[in-house]
């Protein structure tokens, strides 16, 4: 058989895979190629703001990019890289074989891609038949009236809504799939107080998705009526309320951050007591803190409305119900930091990480207190402050506890340790180049600058920031390639890893690494939170949960 002909038997074999495994990893393998572009639009962007009435990119161009960049980055990289830790590990985590549903899993994945797919086609496409257009230029949020077929140019806003309509369906997809697997594939012995955190967050994130992504797609489809059916839903002009969009938005919007940041909790919640070589501190009140926050996530998305004139009840509503989030929050960084307190802390990539996704969350849930302060808001609302917030949460949060799990999970997917001195590398590149940007990016905030400006004047006192936070870029680049290299190479030339590198004690850490494709060759059973540690440490009495 020719080199051809077996390269086009293994693409095939990805192609029609159910296999929970290897739909996990091609989650994961397209949001990185994504993760890729949208970092490329951002530098731009960047480049662009680094030095007052700058022309390196035309403003049509501009606002292309931070549409683009926007969307690719919660949509088509944050959404597919939590399936994708999600798909690969849960039925792992809770002895099962695969996925409840794997044809499901697979078309989830494979609408997801089309997604993405369709978006950067509009690129091509946008232009239609008259050749005014391109990709979309709308924002991410896409606010009424910019999305009105007189305001937007040719089709690329029907590509940005027909995107995110198929990838809703593949995220609704792989929500009901995780729900199910968690609830009724779990192996004997395994009950809801037993099982790892990770596969608890999972759950609570997947049915967030089930509620969060509903509202999104019902004005999708709104909006496609409004503009090919003679429909006025969000036309002011002819009786309509874009006020509406902005709450279906946001209804799915701010639940959104926190279907992204759960499953980012789920992974932090893993790795600390592995390199605290102690179980997690307040295992119940971690689970009770998670519930907690998918509740209340869904009553305060007004908040990114205070500006627009709501009544004062409803301020004070959105007020409370937002600094309320906080609460179980806060508690789950208390959970950690119990952890961590007299533990034997080992500082390997995937903790180091770790530790610097705790920092940066607390500094964002702070600055988010502050901006659910109504008339603190009124004063910060579509600043570069909201800018600087929102990057923490989901950089200096999400994205920390991805490159963790990366370093943490790799050896298990590949067999093959990552090194750990490019690791120290790529997470010290990393941290220096997100606070030069990112808290460089608080000032100007501060003093006024708006966020989605093309360029602006010299004498404001924006420019030494703006310098700062573009250099700072150049870091977090750096940082990546270190990364994406260190995957590269450890593929093939990475220290064998054998099943269980770190001493872990759940059980995807009991089957080979990388795993079988049944999982398990006998459904285990279980009878504590720490399954593995129980078979490695039966003399123990304080590990056990009985």
């Amino acid at each position: 058989m020719s080199a051809r002909a077996t390269w086009l038997d293994r693409a095939h074999e990805w192609v029609v895979t159910v296999d929970h495994k290897k739909i996990g990893i091609m989650y994961l393998v397209y949001a990185l190629v994504f993760l890729v572009v949208g970092g490329a639009e951002a530098a731009l962007m960047r480049l662009q703001l680094a030095a007052p009435a700058a022309h390196l990119v035309p403003p049509e161009t501009f606002n292309t990019l931070f549409t683009m960049h926007g969307t690719t980055m919660i949509f088509f990289v944050a959404m597919p890289i939590i399936f994708g830790f999600a798909n690969y590990l849960v039925p792992l985590m809770i002895g099962a074989r695969d996925m409840a549903f794997p044809r499901l899993n697979a078309f989830s994945f494979w609408m997801t891609a089309f997604g993405g797919a369709l978006l950067y086609f509009s690129f091509i496409g946008g232009s239609g038949l008259y050749g005014a257009g391109g990709a979309p230029d709308v924002g991410w949020w896409a606010y009424s009236p910019l999305t009105a077929k007189a305001f937007s140019r040719g089709h690329s806003t029907d590509y940005w809504t027909l995107a995110l309509l198929v990838s809703g369906v593949g995220s609704i997809g792989a929500g009901v799939n995780l729900v199910t697997t968690i609830l009724c594939n779990r192996c004997p012995g395994m009950t809801l107080g037993k099982m790892p955190l990770l596969a608890w967050l999972n759950l609570v994130m997947g049915g967030m998705a089930l509620g969060g992504i509903g509202p999104l797609t019902a004005a999708q489809m709104m909006l496609c009526v409004d503009r090919y059916l003679g429909g006025h839903f969000f036309d002011t002009q002819a009786g309509g309320s874009a006020l509406i969009w902005m709450h279906f938005f946001w209804i799915f919007g701010h639940p959104e951050v926190y279907i992204l940041v759960i499953p980012a909790f789920a992974i932090a919640s893993e790795i600390i007591p592995v390199f605290s070589r102690k179980a997690i501190f307040g295992y119940p009140v971690m689970v009770a803190a998670s519930v907690a926050i998918a509740f209340v996530s869904f009553s305060v998305w007004a908040h990114h409305m205070f500006a627009v004139g709501l009544p004062s009840y409803g301020n004070a509503f959105f007020v409370l119900t937002s600094m309320l989030v906080a609460v179980p929050t806060g508690i789950k960084i208390f959970n950690w930091l119990g952890t961590l307190w007299g533990g034997k802390i080992i500082f390997s990539t995937p903790m180091l990480f770790c530790l610097g996704f705790l920092f940066q969350f607390l500094i964002a849930g702070l600055t988010g207190v502050m901006l659910a302060c109504a008339p603190l808001d009124w004063q910060l609302n579509d600043s570069y402050f909201v800018v600087a917030h929102f990057h923490y949460v989901i950089v200096g949060g999400i994205l920390f506890t991805v490159f963790a799990g990366f370093y943490y999970w790799y050896p298990k997917v590949t067999g093959r340790m990552m090194s750990e001195s490019l690791g120290r590398w790529h997470f010290w590149l990393f941290l220096i180049g997100f606070h030069l940007t990112f808290d460089a990016m608080h000032v100007p905030g501060l003093l006024g600058m708006p966020r989605r400006v093309y360029t602006y004047e010299p004498g404001r006192g924006w420019g030494i920031w703006n310098m700062i936070e573009s250099v700072g870029v150049l870091f977090q680049i750096a940082g990546a390639a270190v990364f994406i290299v260190n995957m590269i190479r450890s593929y093939d030339r990475g220290q064998p890893a054998g099943s269980d590198p770190w001493d872990a004690w759940t059980l995807e850490w009991s089957v080979s690494s990388p795993p079988p494709p049944y999982n398990f060759a006998s459904i285990p059973r279980v009878r504590s939170r720490r399954p593995l540690w129980d078979l490695k440490h039966p003399e123990d009495p304080d590990w056990r949960y009985e």
